[in-house]
């Protein structure tokens, strides 16, 4: 296990405190950030490779760029549900938040249930964490059938009403990737929108018609 302490010392080294305000700028909670890049993140990780202890030290430090790492050097096969629901309830950031999603939740195997777990919870960034995986799913599990989405559009019309940033940006995410998979599942994703968007208030149809712009300007090939 690498040390927590040292680790902590890298990011620092490659933190460059000018960029906090373009941060806070997109909705990123700055407030114990150091001002790395993402690209700078993944670069450390890069040493790190399927080192859990480190994973959880880096975690429990609080510190935002230190919670990007986390996930990357995290070891699936050691990551219990426990620690998934205790990682996902500490979510206060949108980055942090996708970023747990695509580096460890979206490689478990009970992937799909944490989409339905998380896309069920009432707090904002919990939420948005079932719907930031159902979406990373869409791009990265090649091998899951289109019922597996399609299964899951109606947690996307239940979702679109909330008018939480987080949340609305997350299920409007998840619902243009899944348009985006294919021929089938992008007509399925537009009949989808076009029901939220008839039937919705004005935050469901802010999810609906941005979905809607994007889908009906690029369809997929068949």
């Amino acid at each position: 296990m690498a040390d927590v302490a040292a680790v902590v010392a890298e990011l620092e080294a490659a933190a460059d405190p000018a960029r906090l305000p373009g941060m806070a700028r997109v909705g990123i909670r700055t407030g114990r950030a150091l001002g790395v890049s993402v690209p700078d993140v993944r670069r450390i990780s890069r040493r790190h490779r399927a080192d859990h202890e480190l994973a959880l030290g880096l975690w429990q430090t609080g510190i935002h760029e230190a919670r990007l790492l986390a996930p990357m050097v995290a070891d699936p096969g050691r990551a219990s549900d426990g620690l998934l629901d205790a990682w996902v309830a500490d979510l206060d950031s949108w980055d942090v938040c996708d970023g747990l999603c695509s580096s460890l939740l979206g490689r478990m195997p009970q992937r799909w249930e944490l989409v339905d777990r998380y896309a069920a919870r009432e707090a904002g960034f919990e939420r948005r964490a079932g719907f930031a995986l159902l979406a990373t799913l869409a791009v990265h599990d090649k091998a899951a059938g289109d019922d597996a989405f399609r299964a899951r559009l109606p947690l996307i019309e239940g979702a679109a009403p909330d008018p939480r940033n987080e949340v609305r940006k997350g299920v409007n995410w998840a619902l243009r990737q899944i348009g985006k998979r294919n021929a089938a599942l992008h007509a399925d994703a537009i009949a989808c929108a076009e029901r939220i968007l008839a039937a919705g208030p004005r935050s469901a149809r802010w999810v609906a018609s941005d979905a809607l712009r994007e889908l009906r300007a690029r369809a997929p090939a068949p």
